[in-house]
């Protein structure tokens, strides 16, 4: 998940899905500086990391941001901030029982 949203672009990506609700690949590509094969290597990535999900409708491929897929990530951030914050904590009330 970490390597998918490393990029500048992914993150773009997710940031029009999540403006827009869903988009086609057609509408990401008018929308970015990229061709189409770009940004479908992009959805893939995306896609595969459980970022985003895909619908077929005829020729058309509709995206949107998976609601689940940032959870792990969330679950990570959360636990790693609790552990400085209690660090901190420890560092702080160690240094006022010395003053």
């Amino acid at each position: 998940m970490f390597a998918a949203l490393a990029d500048p672009t992914r993150r773009d990506l997710l940031d029009q899905l999540q403006r827009d609700g869903q988009c086609t690949v057609s509408e990401l590509v008018a929308a970015h500086a990229l061709s189409q094969p770009a940004i479908s290597r992009h959805l893939r990535v995306l896609r595969e990391a459980g970022l985003v999900s895909v619908r077929q409708d005829g020729r058309q491929r509709h995206y949107r941001i998976e609601s689940g897929g940032l959870l792990p990530l969330l679950d990570y951030l959360t636990s790693f901030w609790d552990q400085r914050l209690d660090a901190l904590a420890a560092v702080l009330d160690d240094l006022e029982e010395r003053s």
